[in-house]
């Protein structure tokens, strides 16, 4: 299996037709068949089921060429990078949970970068595993781990078998963030029965160690809540909390703009008393970059308007 190869079966997928992909690659029919069969054979797997209707993609074949066609784009963007001439791009990659005080503080970062030096960001919010995997795989060099404290010595064991770096960023429980005009929004005390009748908002791709996915709502969700929206952005939530007035949402402490942008308000609430953590991480062996120190630093500083973070 070579670089060409991974190239002759993205081809192939995209264009649903070998003798379509043949001629985008000028070369025979009978070639790159030939060629996409010993690739097969080599990797013990069919990546295309062959029809008298054309073709079809196998699952282990969706597999392999999103691994393809990652593998693809970083050989392109190594080329790239040591092109005679070209300035080398400054780098900074992130994962991350989906949490407000992160993304401002990723905003102001980004805010100070100079306009005169080639960069490329990434910035991606997901929940824990992801993010650990993003590390480990070298997708991202820097993550951000969430968890509910009881699930540490797990973490830690990750990290650990996964030579993993981290450092704990913040310790919080969560506030209950709603329309200034939810019928909630004026209460001291709020119980988990007045909760009941209202719909919750909340990330639908929680992760939970250990658990099958039908017991993480009970560990990660509001188990006294039968209406949920369940979205996998951050970006529409304040909006839905707006325009919703009889939804609510747990979230990490907030600056008190941020609510005030959008008619909410957040309240401490002794419902929900689990602590989390947001867990900075990075692979051992690896040099925190300027970028990736200006990130950090922007975070810390984050942090520190927020009282309750």
């Amino acid at each position: 299996m070579n670089i060409v190869h991974l190239k002759y079966a993205v081809e192939i997928e995209k264009t649903r037709s070998i003798s379509k992909a043949a001629e985008n690659l000028y070369m025979g029919q009978p070639n790159l068949s030939r060629a996409v069969k010993e690739l097969e054979e080599s990797l013990g797997i069919t990546i295309f089921n062959r029809t008298s209707k054309g073709i079809s993609i196998t699952a282990d074949g969706e597999e392999f060429l999103r691994y393809a066609k990652r593998i693809i784009s970083q050989v392109d963007e190594m080329e790239e990078l040591y092109r005679k001439g070209r300035v080398q791009a400054r780098r900074f990659s992130l994962s991350a949970p989906r949490a407000s005080y992160i993304s401002a503080a990723f905003a102001a970062f980004a805010s100070k970068l100079g306009v005169g030096e080639p960069a490329d960001i990434y910035y991606k919010e997901t929940n824990s595993m992801r993010t650990i995997l993003n590390v480990v795989r070298e997708e991202f060099d820097l993550g951000i781990v969430r968890y509910q404290e009881g699930f540490e010595q797990y973490f830690k064991n990750q990290f650990h078998d996964k030579k993993l770096v981290c450092e704990t960023i913040s310790e919080f429980s969560y506030c209950l963030l709603m329309s200034k005009n939810h019928p909630l929004a004026k209460k001291d005390q709020i119980c988990p029965e007045d909760l009941a009748p209202y719909f919750e908002i909340c990330h639908a791709d929680p992760y939970v160690p250990n658990l099958p996915q039908i017991d993480v709502k009970k560990a990660e969700l509001s188990e006294y809540v039968d209406k949920r929206i369940n979205i996998f952005e951050r970006a529409s939530q304040f909006s839905l909390l707006e325009k919703i007035p009889n939804s609510f949402m747990w979230v990490s402490p907030l600056t008190d703009e941020m609510p005030e942008k959008y008619g909410l308000v957040q309240k401490k609430c002794n419902v929900n008393r689990r602590v989390y953590r947001d867990v900075l991480i990075y692979r051992q062996g690896y040099t925190l970059s300027d970028l990736d120190r200006a990130f950090i630093k922007a975070l810390l500083e984050e942090k520190e308007r927020i009282p309750n973070l």
